[in-house]
C-alpha cells in the first residue's frame, strides 16, 4: 500500500532543507495548483515558490578493465565530482554498456567481491546452453548478468565530496572474460 504525502509537508520539507525559496513579497502572484507551471508550486495565491534553476556538470570517462571482475571508479569519481564545483548535489553514474555494471559494495575485504562474482558466475553460468553467443561464451552470460545487476547508481554529494559510507566503493563490473574499455557517464546536478 503506497502513502502519499500532502503537497504542503512535500513543501514546508523543500523550504527547509532550501530546495524551494518563496518568492519576495510585493513579486507578482500567479493564481493556479499543483503543476501550474514550470519549477513552480502554488498552495494560495499568497504562497507561491519558485524552485531556483538546477546546474549540472557532466563528464565522461573512459574505463581499461582487465577482464571478468571488479574495478574501483571510487577515485575517479569522486575527482569529477570535485571538478563540477558542487557542494550539495547528486551524483549520477550510467555506464554505457550491456556487459557491465556498477555496484556500490564493501571496499575492505575483497572477499566480498569474490563471493559476489562466484554467486553471479553460478546464476547466469557459461556452461548453460545460450542462444546469443556472437562474440564467444562468456557473451550472453555477461548479458544476462548486467540485467540482473545495475548500468547506473546515484550517490549524494556532501560537502563537495561523495557521501559514501565508511566501507562502501563504486566498482565497475565487468562481465567479459577479456579485457575491454567501458565509458561511464558522470552528471552531477546540484545548486
Amino acid at each position: 500500500m503506497s502513502h502519499r504525502v500532502p503537497a504542503s509537508q512535500l513543501v514546508e520539507l523543500a523550504l527547509q532543507t532550501g530546495e524551494l525559496k518563496p518568492l519576495e513579497r510585493g513579486a507578482s502572484k500567479r493564481k493556479g495548483g499543483l503543476g501550474s507551471g514550470s519549477g513552480r508550486w502554488h498552495g494560495r495565491t499568497d504562497d507561491r515558490i519558485v524552485r531556483p534553476k538546477l546546474s549540472v556538470y557532466q563528464e565522461t570517462l573512459e574505463i581499461r578493465t582487465p577482464g571478468r571482475g571488479f574495478s574501483d571508479v571510487t577515485r575517479k569519481v569522486a575527482e569529477v565530482v570535485s571538478r563540477s564545483g558542487f557542494e550539495t548535489a547528486l551524483c549520477t553514474l550510467f555506464v554505457q554498456h550491456t556487459s557491465a555494471s556498477l555496484v556500490i559494495q564493501e571496499n575492505a575485504d575483497p572477499n566480498v567481491l569474490r563471493d559476489l562474482g562466484d554467486w553471479i558466475g553460478e546464476l547466469a553460468p557459461e556452461s548453460r546452453r545460450w542462444v546469443h553467443d556472437d562474440e564467444g561464451p562468456d557473451d550472453m552470460p555477461a548479458h544476462a548478468r548486467s540485467a540482473i545487476t545495475k548500468t547506473s547508481e546515484i550517490i549524494p554529494v556532501t560537502a563537495g565530496r561523495l557521501a559514501l559510507g565508511t566501507w562502501q566503493a563504486v566498482y565497475l563490473w565487468e562481465h567479459r572474460a577479456r579485457p575491454h574499455t567501458r565509458r561511464l557517464v558522470i552528471h552531477v546536478a546540484g545548486d
